[in-house]
């Protein structure tokens, strides 16, 4: 500790690593959110609120992607507004409230409506109209062309049970996990993989975050219309033969599951994504049967049962 506290006094501006040296703490944050968005709070990373401003528009919420809109057509008709402004004379029928007049005269030109009322009458106020009239088309087709994006983006509407499971399957404990898909419409051709993600010590005393693959009995499938269930054999060669029955919570253990397949409604390529904690993983249950026959003869699936378990037999 006295070394190192020397050696930051020396080189002030050489950061320590924040995990050097320190005991790790069990981290219960995810890597991934149940809801499939990234959890990891970035430190140290320099970006301007001007880099990739395209993609930051499609990620941001819908909240904030109106305000933010909403705040660019103001400031920018304000700032119309105070060019007209500066020359007294620029606008013709501008009434006592001058500078609300020119405002609205602003949002007017900027739009394209045109009421009439109102109209430039110096060569200055011409020219910034013409200035403003290329700005609005140029902002209204952007705009226009972010907001579809934003609408047309594919995404998949999956569901991912509350909790994984691990019961035995054909004489040997498994890893299972469902899902299932909440369109009418199917996804084609779906992948499923799943990995945990552990905390370990190298040979050398290093410490690190291993992601580590886990088999499935079955990969692909043809058509995700109705649920899915992934299931991972905890044999020999599974990463989780030696823990999953009573030290599956050493090392920070997440598991990691996701879903690409080809949603045929929008023909594009759809993914989805989970996570589970230790505490989420349930040793010696079941899921309980979604499926059943109605009263006519008719095939039913019972969603409120989805996320339901019971002890295994």
């Amino acid at each position: 500790m006295i070394q190192r506290i020397r050696s930051a006094i020396q080189n002030p501006h050489v950061k320590e690593p924040l995990n050097k040296g320190a005991p790790q703490v069990p981290v219960k944050s995810r890597i991934v959110s149940r809801n499939g968005h990234e959890t990891v709070r970035r430190i140290g990373m320099k970006s301007r609120w001007n880099e990739d401003l395209y993609h930051q528009m499609l990620t941001v919420s819908w909240t904030r992607f109106m305000a933010l809109s909403a705040a660019f057509y103001v400031v920018a008709n304000l700032f119309f507004a105070f060019l007209y402004w500066v020359d007294s004379n620029s606008i013709a029928n501008v009434g006592p409230n001058r500078f609300l007049d020119l405002f609205f005269f602003s949002v007017e030109t900027f739009s394209t409506v045109g009421y009439g009322v109102m109209a430039p009458q110096t060569i200055y106020a011409n020219c910034v109209m013409t200035l403003e009239t290329l700005a609005g088309i140029m902002a209204v087709a952007l705009l226009t062309g972010v907001l579809f994006a934003r609408v047309s983006l594919p995404t998949a509407a999956v569901m991912f049970s509350k909790v994984a499971v691990i019961d035995i399957h054909n004489g040997k404990p498994a890893l299972m996990v469902r899902f299932g898909n909440q369109r009418r419409s199917q996804i084609i051709d779906a992948t499923v993989g799943m990995a945990v993600l552990r905390s370990e010590t190298t040979a050398e005393g290093k410490f690190m975050r291993r992601l580590h693959d886990l088999r499935l009995q079955r990969e692909r499938t043809p058509v995700v219309a109705i649920s899915f269930t992934a299931v991972h054999v905890i044999d020999e060669d599974s990463p989780l033969f030696e823990v999953w029955e009573n030290r599956l919570t050493e090392g920070n253990t997440e598991l990691l599951i996701t879903v690409v397949g080809y949603e045929e409604t929008m023909g594009q390529t759809v993914h989805a994504r989970a996570s589970f904690l230790p505490e989420e993983i349930l040793p010696r249950r079941r899921y309980c049967d979604i499926f059943g026959v109605g009263d006519d003869g008719r095939r039913v699936v019972d969603y409120r049962m989805f996320h339901e378990t019971e002890p295994a037999a």
